[in-house]
């Protein structure tokens, strides 16, 4: 099975070279490794370039963007232009540049893929630094494949219409995935060093931004307001709850396009309904 990664990259220097390293000591490296730089100003480039002047598998390119943040989107436009550029593969993985992993990392992914025909989406854990240890980083259920490290089986990743642009695609894919009747799989086992802990940078517009990604797929005013408390109390900040439901309240004024169908919204809200009543 050929595995084929992008990283999209934007001032990543400070993370960029730890990153790559547990990239060339896999036991079982990517067939293709692309590393996309959006519009750094600092050394991004010049590092991936000198990587991928010593490693055939790596390439680095470079894309011209607006300098706007556009929180969402431009990740995954970026992550879209880095797969037009790809040789083929049967594994797409959406890597972020601030991560380190494990040795064996891609050995066990390539194992479970191969051994589950059903499975559509793979990942480790992710940790960040807590003193002098690494610690599960508690944003999200071990369940849930995070953003940085997402894994995608081809014919899932097809069947899903790959990656939606905006906030809330890394939950949007998982659903998908579900709905059209693939498993997910987050290996305990895998733990994936994240230098720069989920959050940084976040502001009341990011939340406000959540709270459209809510609307987008079809949550409903209900299950998107416990959705907002959840987000909040993570974020140990009630005051973001109002700023999503704001956030989702302006979209269905606004009428944005969804980011499903009605029939995938309808499974979706039922599927999140059934999680909610079984912890309680």
């Amino acid at each position: 099975m050929n595995i084929s990664i992008v990283i999209p990259a934007h001032n990543e220097a400070s993370f960029l070279k730890d990153c790559l390293d547990s990239f060339i000591t896999q036991t079982h490296t990517p067939n293709e490794l692309i590393i996309v730089d959006d519009n750094s100003t600092d050394s991004t480039y010049q590092i991936a370039k000198d990587y991928s002047t010593k490693y055939v598998w790596i390439q680095v390119i470079q894309r011209k963007s607006s300098d706007e943040h556009i929180p969402g989107k431009k990740v995954i436009d970026t992550f879209n232009f880095g797969l037009s550029h790809s040789s083929g593969y049967d594994v797409i993985g959406k890597f972020d540049a601030d991560i380190i992993l494990p040795t064996n990392y891609f050995e066990v992914m390539l194992n479970h893929f191969q051994s589950n025909w059903k499975l559509g989406m793979c990942s480790g854990l992710l940790h960040i630094k807590k003193g002098n240890d690494w610690v599960y980083e508690q944003i999200a259920d071990k369940n849930h494949i995070r953003g940085p490290i997402k894994l995608y089986h081809k014919a899932c990743f097809e069947k899903i219409g790959g990656l939606r642009a905006g906030v809330g695609w890394d939950t949007v894919d998982v659903l998908l995935t579900k709905y059209h009747d693939f498993e997910t799989l987050t290996d305990t086992s895998l733990m994936v060093k994240h230098l720069r802990p989920t959050g940084h940078g976040y502001s009341k517009r990011s939340y406000s931004s959540k709270g459209e990604a809510l609307y987008k797929m079809r949550y409903g005013i209900v299950l998107a307001k416990i959705a907002a408390l959840k987000m909040a109390w993570q974020a140990k900040s009630l005051r973001l709850y109002p700023q999503t439901v704001l956030g989702y309240l302006r979209a269905v004024f606004s009428g944005l396009p969804r980011f499903v169908t009605k029939d995938e919204g309808s499974f979706i809200r039922k599927y999140r309904w059934k999680g909610i009543l079984k912890k309680l």
